[in-house]
């Protein structure tokens, strides 16, 4: 039976009290908006001539960050991140912005995005095209060799993004398994300019892992279309290229949680608290011959995984994921100057908020008012009535919009596993409450509930399991333990 995915993903995202559509306001306030955001302050720094470049996945079209890094006299290096000046176009309180305060987030679905601003935006406007000049606020951050931060500084600035790259060919070039992308091939500079920050992110990852942060690798899905039919979907892991952007957005988001507050000014954290299940982690690794400390300690916790990595790389991802699980999920709150932050757990930093894509992310556009009202001397943009209100808000609709992408994620393998009733599949126990078990198969890539033979068993438990029945419409997929 055909299901239309696109339509299926609509209602969902109406059943999970998130908006789908732009309203009649904001499409009439898009109207007044007819080119980019300009030069027009005198604070602002011209970095139109630095070798901007950005990576993202290979359809991506909402660019949120550029990066460019230099050598400082051999003895450390200076990194800038530059990322988009959404506020200069989406005025707080605006139609727009309210739509933005609705959702909190895009929502990406197998079929369909729903994206959080107008693509004429988010995709345009604001965001980081090639060849195009943007307004961006930079974080521009001094490593030494060891990868501390030792000096940072944001500002506001005026960039040119000279190349649009992709994770998957610009990390085959860097692991030796491909040949440059064709704008590397034309410019040596711009290859040596994105060994330099590999070199870099290497540094960075290295030093928080001294530090204590996790080493996790999961392994997510992408649907494969034929004539608009989803034939497969194909596992997404991680890469250098990934793992590149990554570093440097973490690092830019560090120090942007002090800017906020060595300026006096509360902030909205990201955090991951310490693992409320952290006795079945120690069981985990007890019966692999592991013994972690009675209370959570993410250093000892990585000397784990990193061993369990060494031992077993292929089904290091299925321990990732049940790791993943036991150390709950992230929130936001509202932090102040003189409070002993509290950190995110799995990536070992005390001072975390996420700034760096404000086209996709509405606690990042919020971030970015803070620090603009700072720049220009002016009052907060947000009351803390305001922000612990929004704090609250963007954890609940981030929650909501990840079991949109997880419904539709699953009623996409329904369609694939439509055919497969009643085979067997190796399974991970991924979850066990009161509301029940769930259980992964890898092939194709899904999830599903265990609905007999769930007793006895916990996160992380390995078990072999019959499908007995799948919904597309729901998004079921039902399992029975054998």
């Amino acid at each position: 039976m055909y299901v239309d995915l696109s339509e299926l993903a609509k209602e969902t995202m109406l059943e999970y009290h998130l908006v789908p559509d732009f309203s009649l306001a904001v499409i009439n306030e898009l109207k007044t908006i007819q080119a980019p955001a300009c030069l027009s302050a005198t604070d602002i720094k011209d970095l139109r001539h630095l070798l901007w470049f950005s990576l993202d996945n290979d359809d991506s079209r909402d660019l949120d960050q550029l990066t460019y890094a230099e050598r400082i006299n051999g003895k450390g290096y200076r990194i800038y991140i530059a990322i988009a000046d959404v506020d200069s176009l989406v005025k707080k309180n605006s139609p727009i912005d309210m739509h933005a305060e609705q959702n909190t987030t895009s929502v990406y679905t197998p079929t369909k995005i729903f994206p959080m601003l107008p693509e004429k935006l988010s995709t345009n406007f604001t965001s980081l095209n090639e060849n195009e000049d943007r307004l961006a606020i930079i974080v521009q951050n001094e490593i030494d060799e060891k990868g501390e931060l030792s000096h940072f500084s944001l500002y506001r600035g005026y960039v040119r993004n000279q190349a649009k790259l992709a994770y998957n060919s610009i990390s085959a070039w860097l692991d030796g398994l491909g040949e440059p992308p064709p704008l590397l091939k034309s410019s040596e500079n711009l290859k040596q300019q994105i060994q330099l920050q590999d070199q870099i992110a290497s540094i960075l990852r290295q030093n928080r892992q001294k530090r204590g942060a996790l080493t996790l690798q999961t392994i997510e899905s992408y649907a494969v279309f034929k004539e608009n039919i989803i034939i497969d979907l194909k596992p997404l892991a991680k890469n250098r290229g990934r793992n590149l952007i990554e570093d440097f957005m973490i690092s830019a988001n560090q120090a942007t949680a002090l800017f906020l507050k060595n300026n006096q000014l509360p902030s909205l954290r990201r955090i991951v608290r310490s693992p409320k299940r952290w006795d079945r982690i120690i069981a985990i690794a007890k019966e692999r011959g592991f013994v972690l400390p009675e209370n959570p300690d993410s250093v000892t916790l990585d000397r784990f995984l990193r061993q369990q990595y060494l031992l077993d790389p292929l089904r290091f991802p299925d321990l990732s994921l049940t790791i993943i699980k036991l150390l709950g999920s992230g929130e936001y709150v509202v932090e102040f100057p003189d409070q002993d932050p509290i950190g995110h757990f799995g990536l070992a930093v005390k001072n975390y908020t996420h700034s760096s894509a404000p086209n996709r992310r509405f606690p990042d556009l919020i971030t970015q008012r803070l620090i603009k009202g700072i720049l220009s001397n002016a009052s907060s943009p947000y009351t803390i009535d305001e922000l612990e209100k929004l704090a609250k808000q963007c954890t609940e609709k981030e929650d909501l919009a990840e079991k949109v992408e997880r419904k539709m994620r699953k009623s996409a393998a329904c369609v694939l596993l439509a055919s497969k009733i009643n085979q067997e599949f190796e399974a991970l126990v991924t979850g066990s409450s009161i509301s029940g078990t769930w259980v992964r198969i890898l092939s194709p890539p899904a999830d599903g509930k265990l609905i007999q033979g769930y007793e006895h068993i916990d996160i992380g438990d390995k078990i072999r399991v019959k499908l007995v029945h799948v919904s597309i419409e729901k998004g079921f997929i039902d399992f029975i333990k054998i």
